[in-house]
């Protein structure tokens, strides 16, 4: 299902941590984010953006598949 999302903006809701950015590959074990972020507070869902969100230190982060709860379409 993660595949039908390559290309687009998504936010990973994690066990620990929310995840968002481009969605840039689907791997057996991860996925992989260009222009990734994470995202502390999410704010109003219906808001523009992201309360507080800060950009990784690198174009491309890897999230593990086995911690992700659930995924969707992001601001």
């Amino acid at each position: 299902m993660l595949e039908k999302l390559i290309g687009k903006k998504v936010v990973l809701l994690c066990g620990n941590y929310f995840y968002a950015g481009t969605l840039a590959a689907v791997e057996p074990d991860c996925v992989v984010l260009d222009n990734p972020q994470i995202v502390y507070d999410t704010g109003e869902w219906s808001a523009k953006k992201y309360a507080v969100a800060e950009d990784l230190p690198a174009p491309q982060w890897y999230v593990e598949r086995s911690f992700i709860e659930s995924f969707g379409l992001s601001k």
